[in-house]
């Protein structure tokens, strides 16, 4: 997956928006707000920090060699993951994409949740 197919697979959910917030190459994702993935547009091989329960960043740190703590980012909670690299399968990759954007979606508040689910 490149960084295109990334975007439009994002762009495609729920409340979600890009922006630039830290500088004009850290590209990061947003459901209503708040970051869930976060990745440099100029970075090789592409890589994206995607927030994860953690419960299971270990299991996801041990089974694959292509993800690793996330950079600059708080380690318990967040992985870089090497998505060009093909190690990680498609399959696998939009999974921990949703299941990044579900991690953040799930600590909204009530309001928050609610305008999300109000959204078309």
């Amino acid at each position: 997956m490149n960084i295109e197919e990334f975007r439009d697979y994002c762009m495609a959910k729920k409340g979600v928006t890009e922006e630039f917030p830290f500088d004009s190459d850290t590209l990061a994702f947003k459901v209503m707000g708040k970051i869930f993935a976060l990745l440099s547009v100029s970075a090789q091989p592409f890589r994206v920090n995607l927030k994860m329960d953690p419960e299971i960043v270990p299991e996801y740190r041990e089974k694959y060699h292509d993800v690793l703590p996330g950079y600059h980012m708080n380690k318990k909670m967040w992985n870089t993951v090497y998505f060009d690299n093909g190690t990680i399968s498609r399959k696998e990759l939009l999974f921990m994409t949703n299941h990044s954007y579900d991690e953040v979606v799930k600590k909204f508040t009530k309001k928050l949740k609610a305008e999300l689910d109000a959204l078309e």
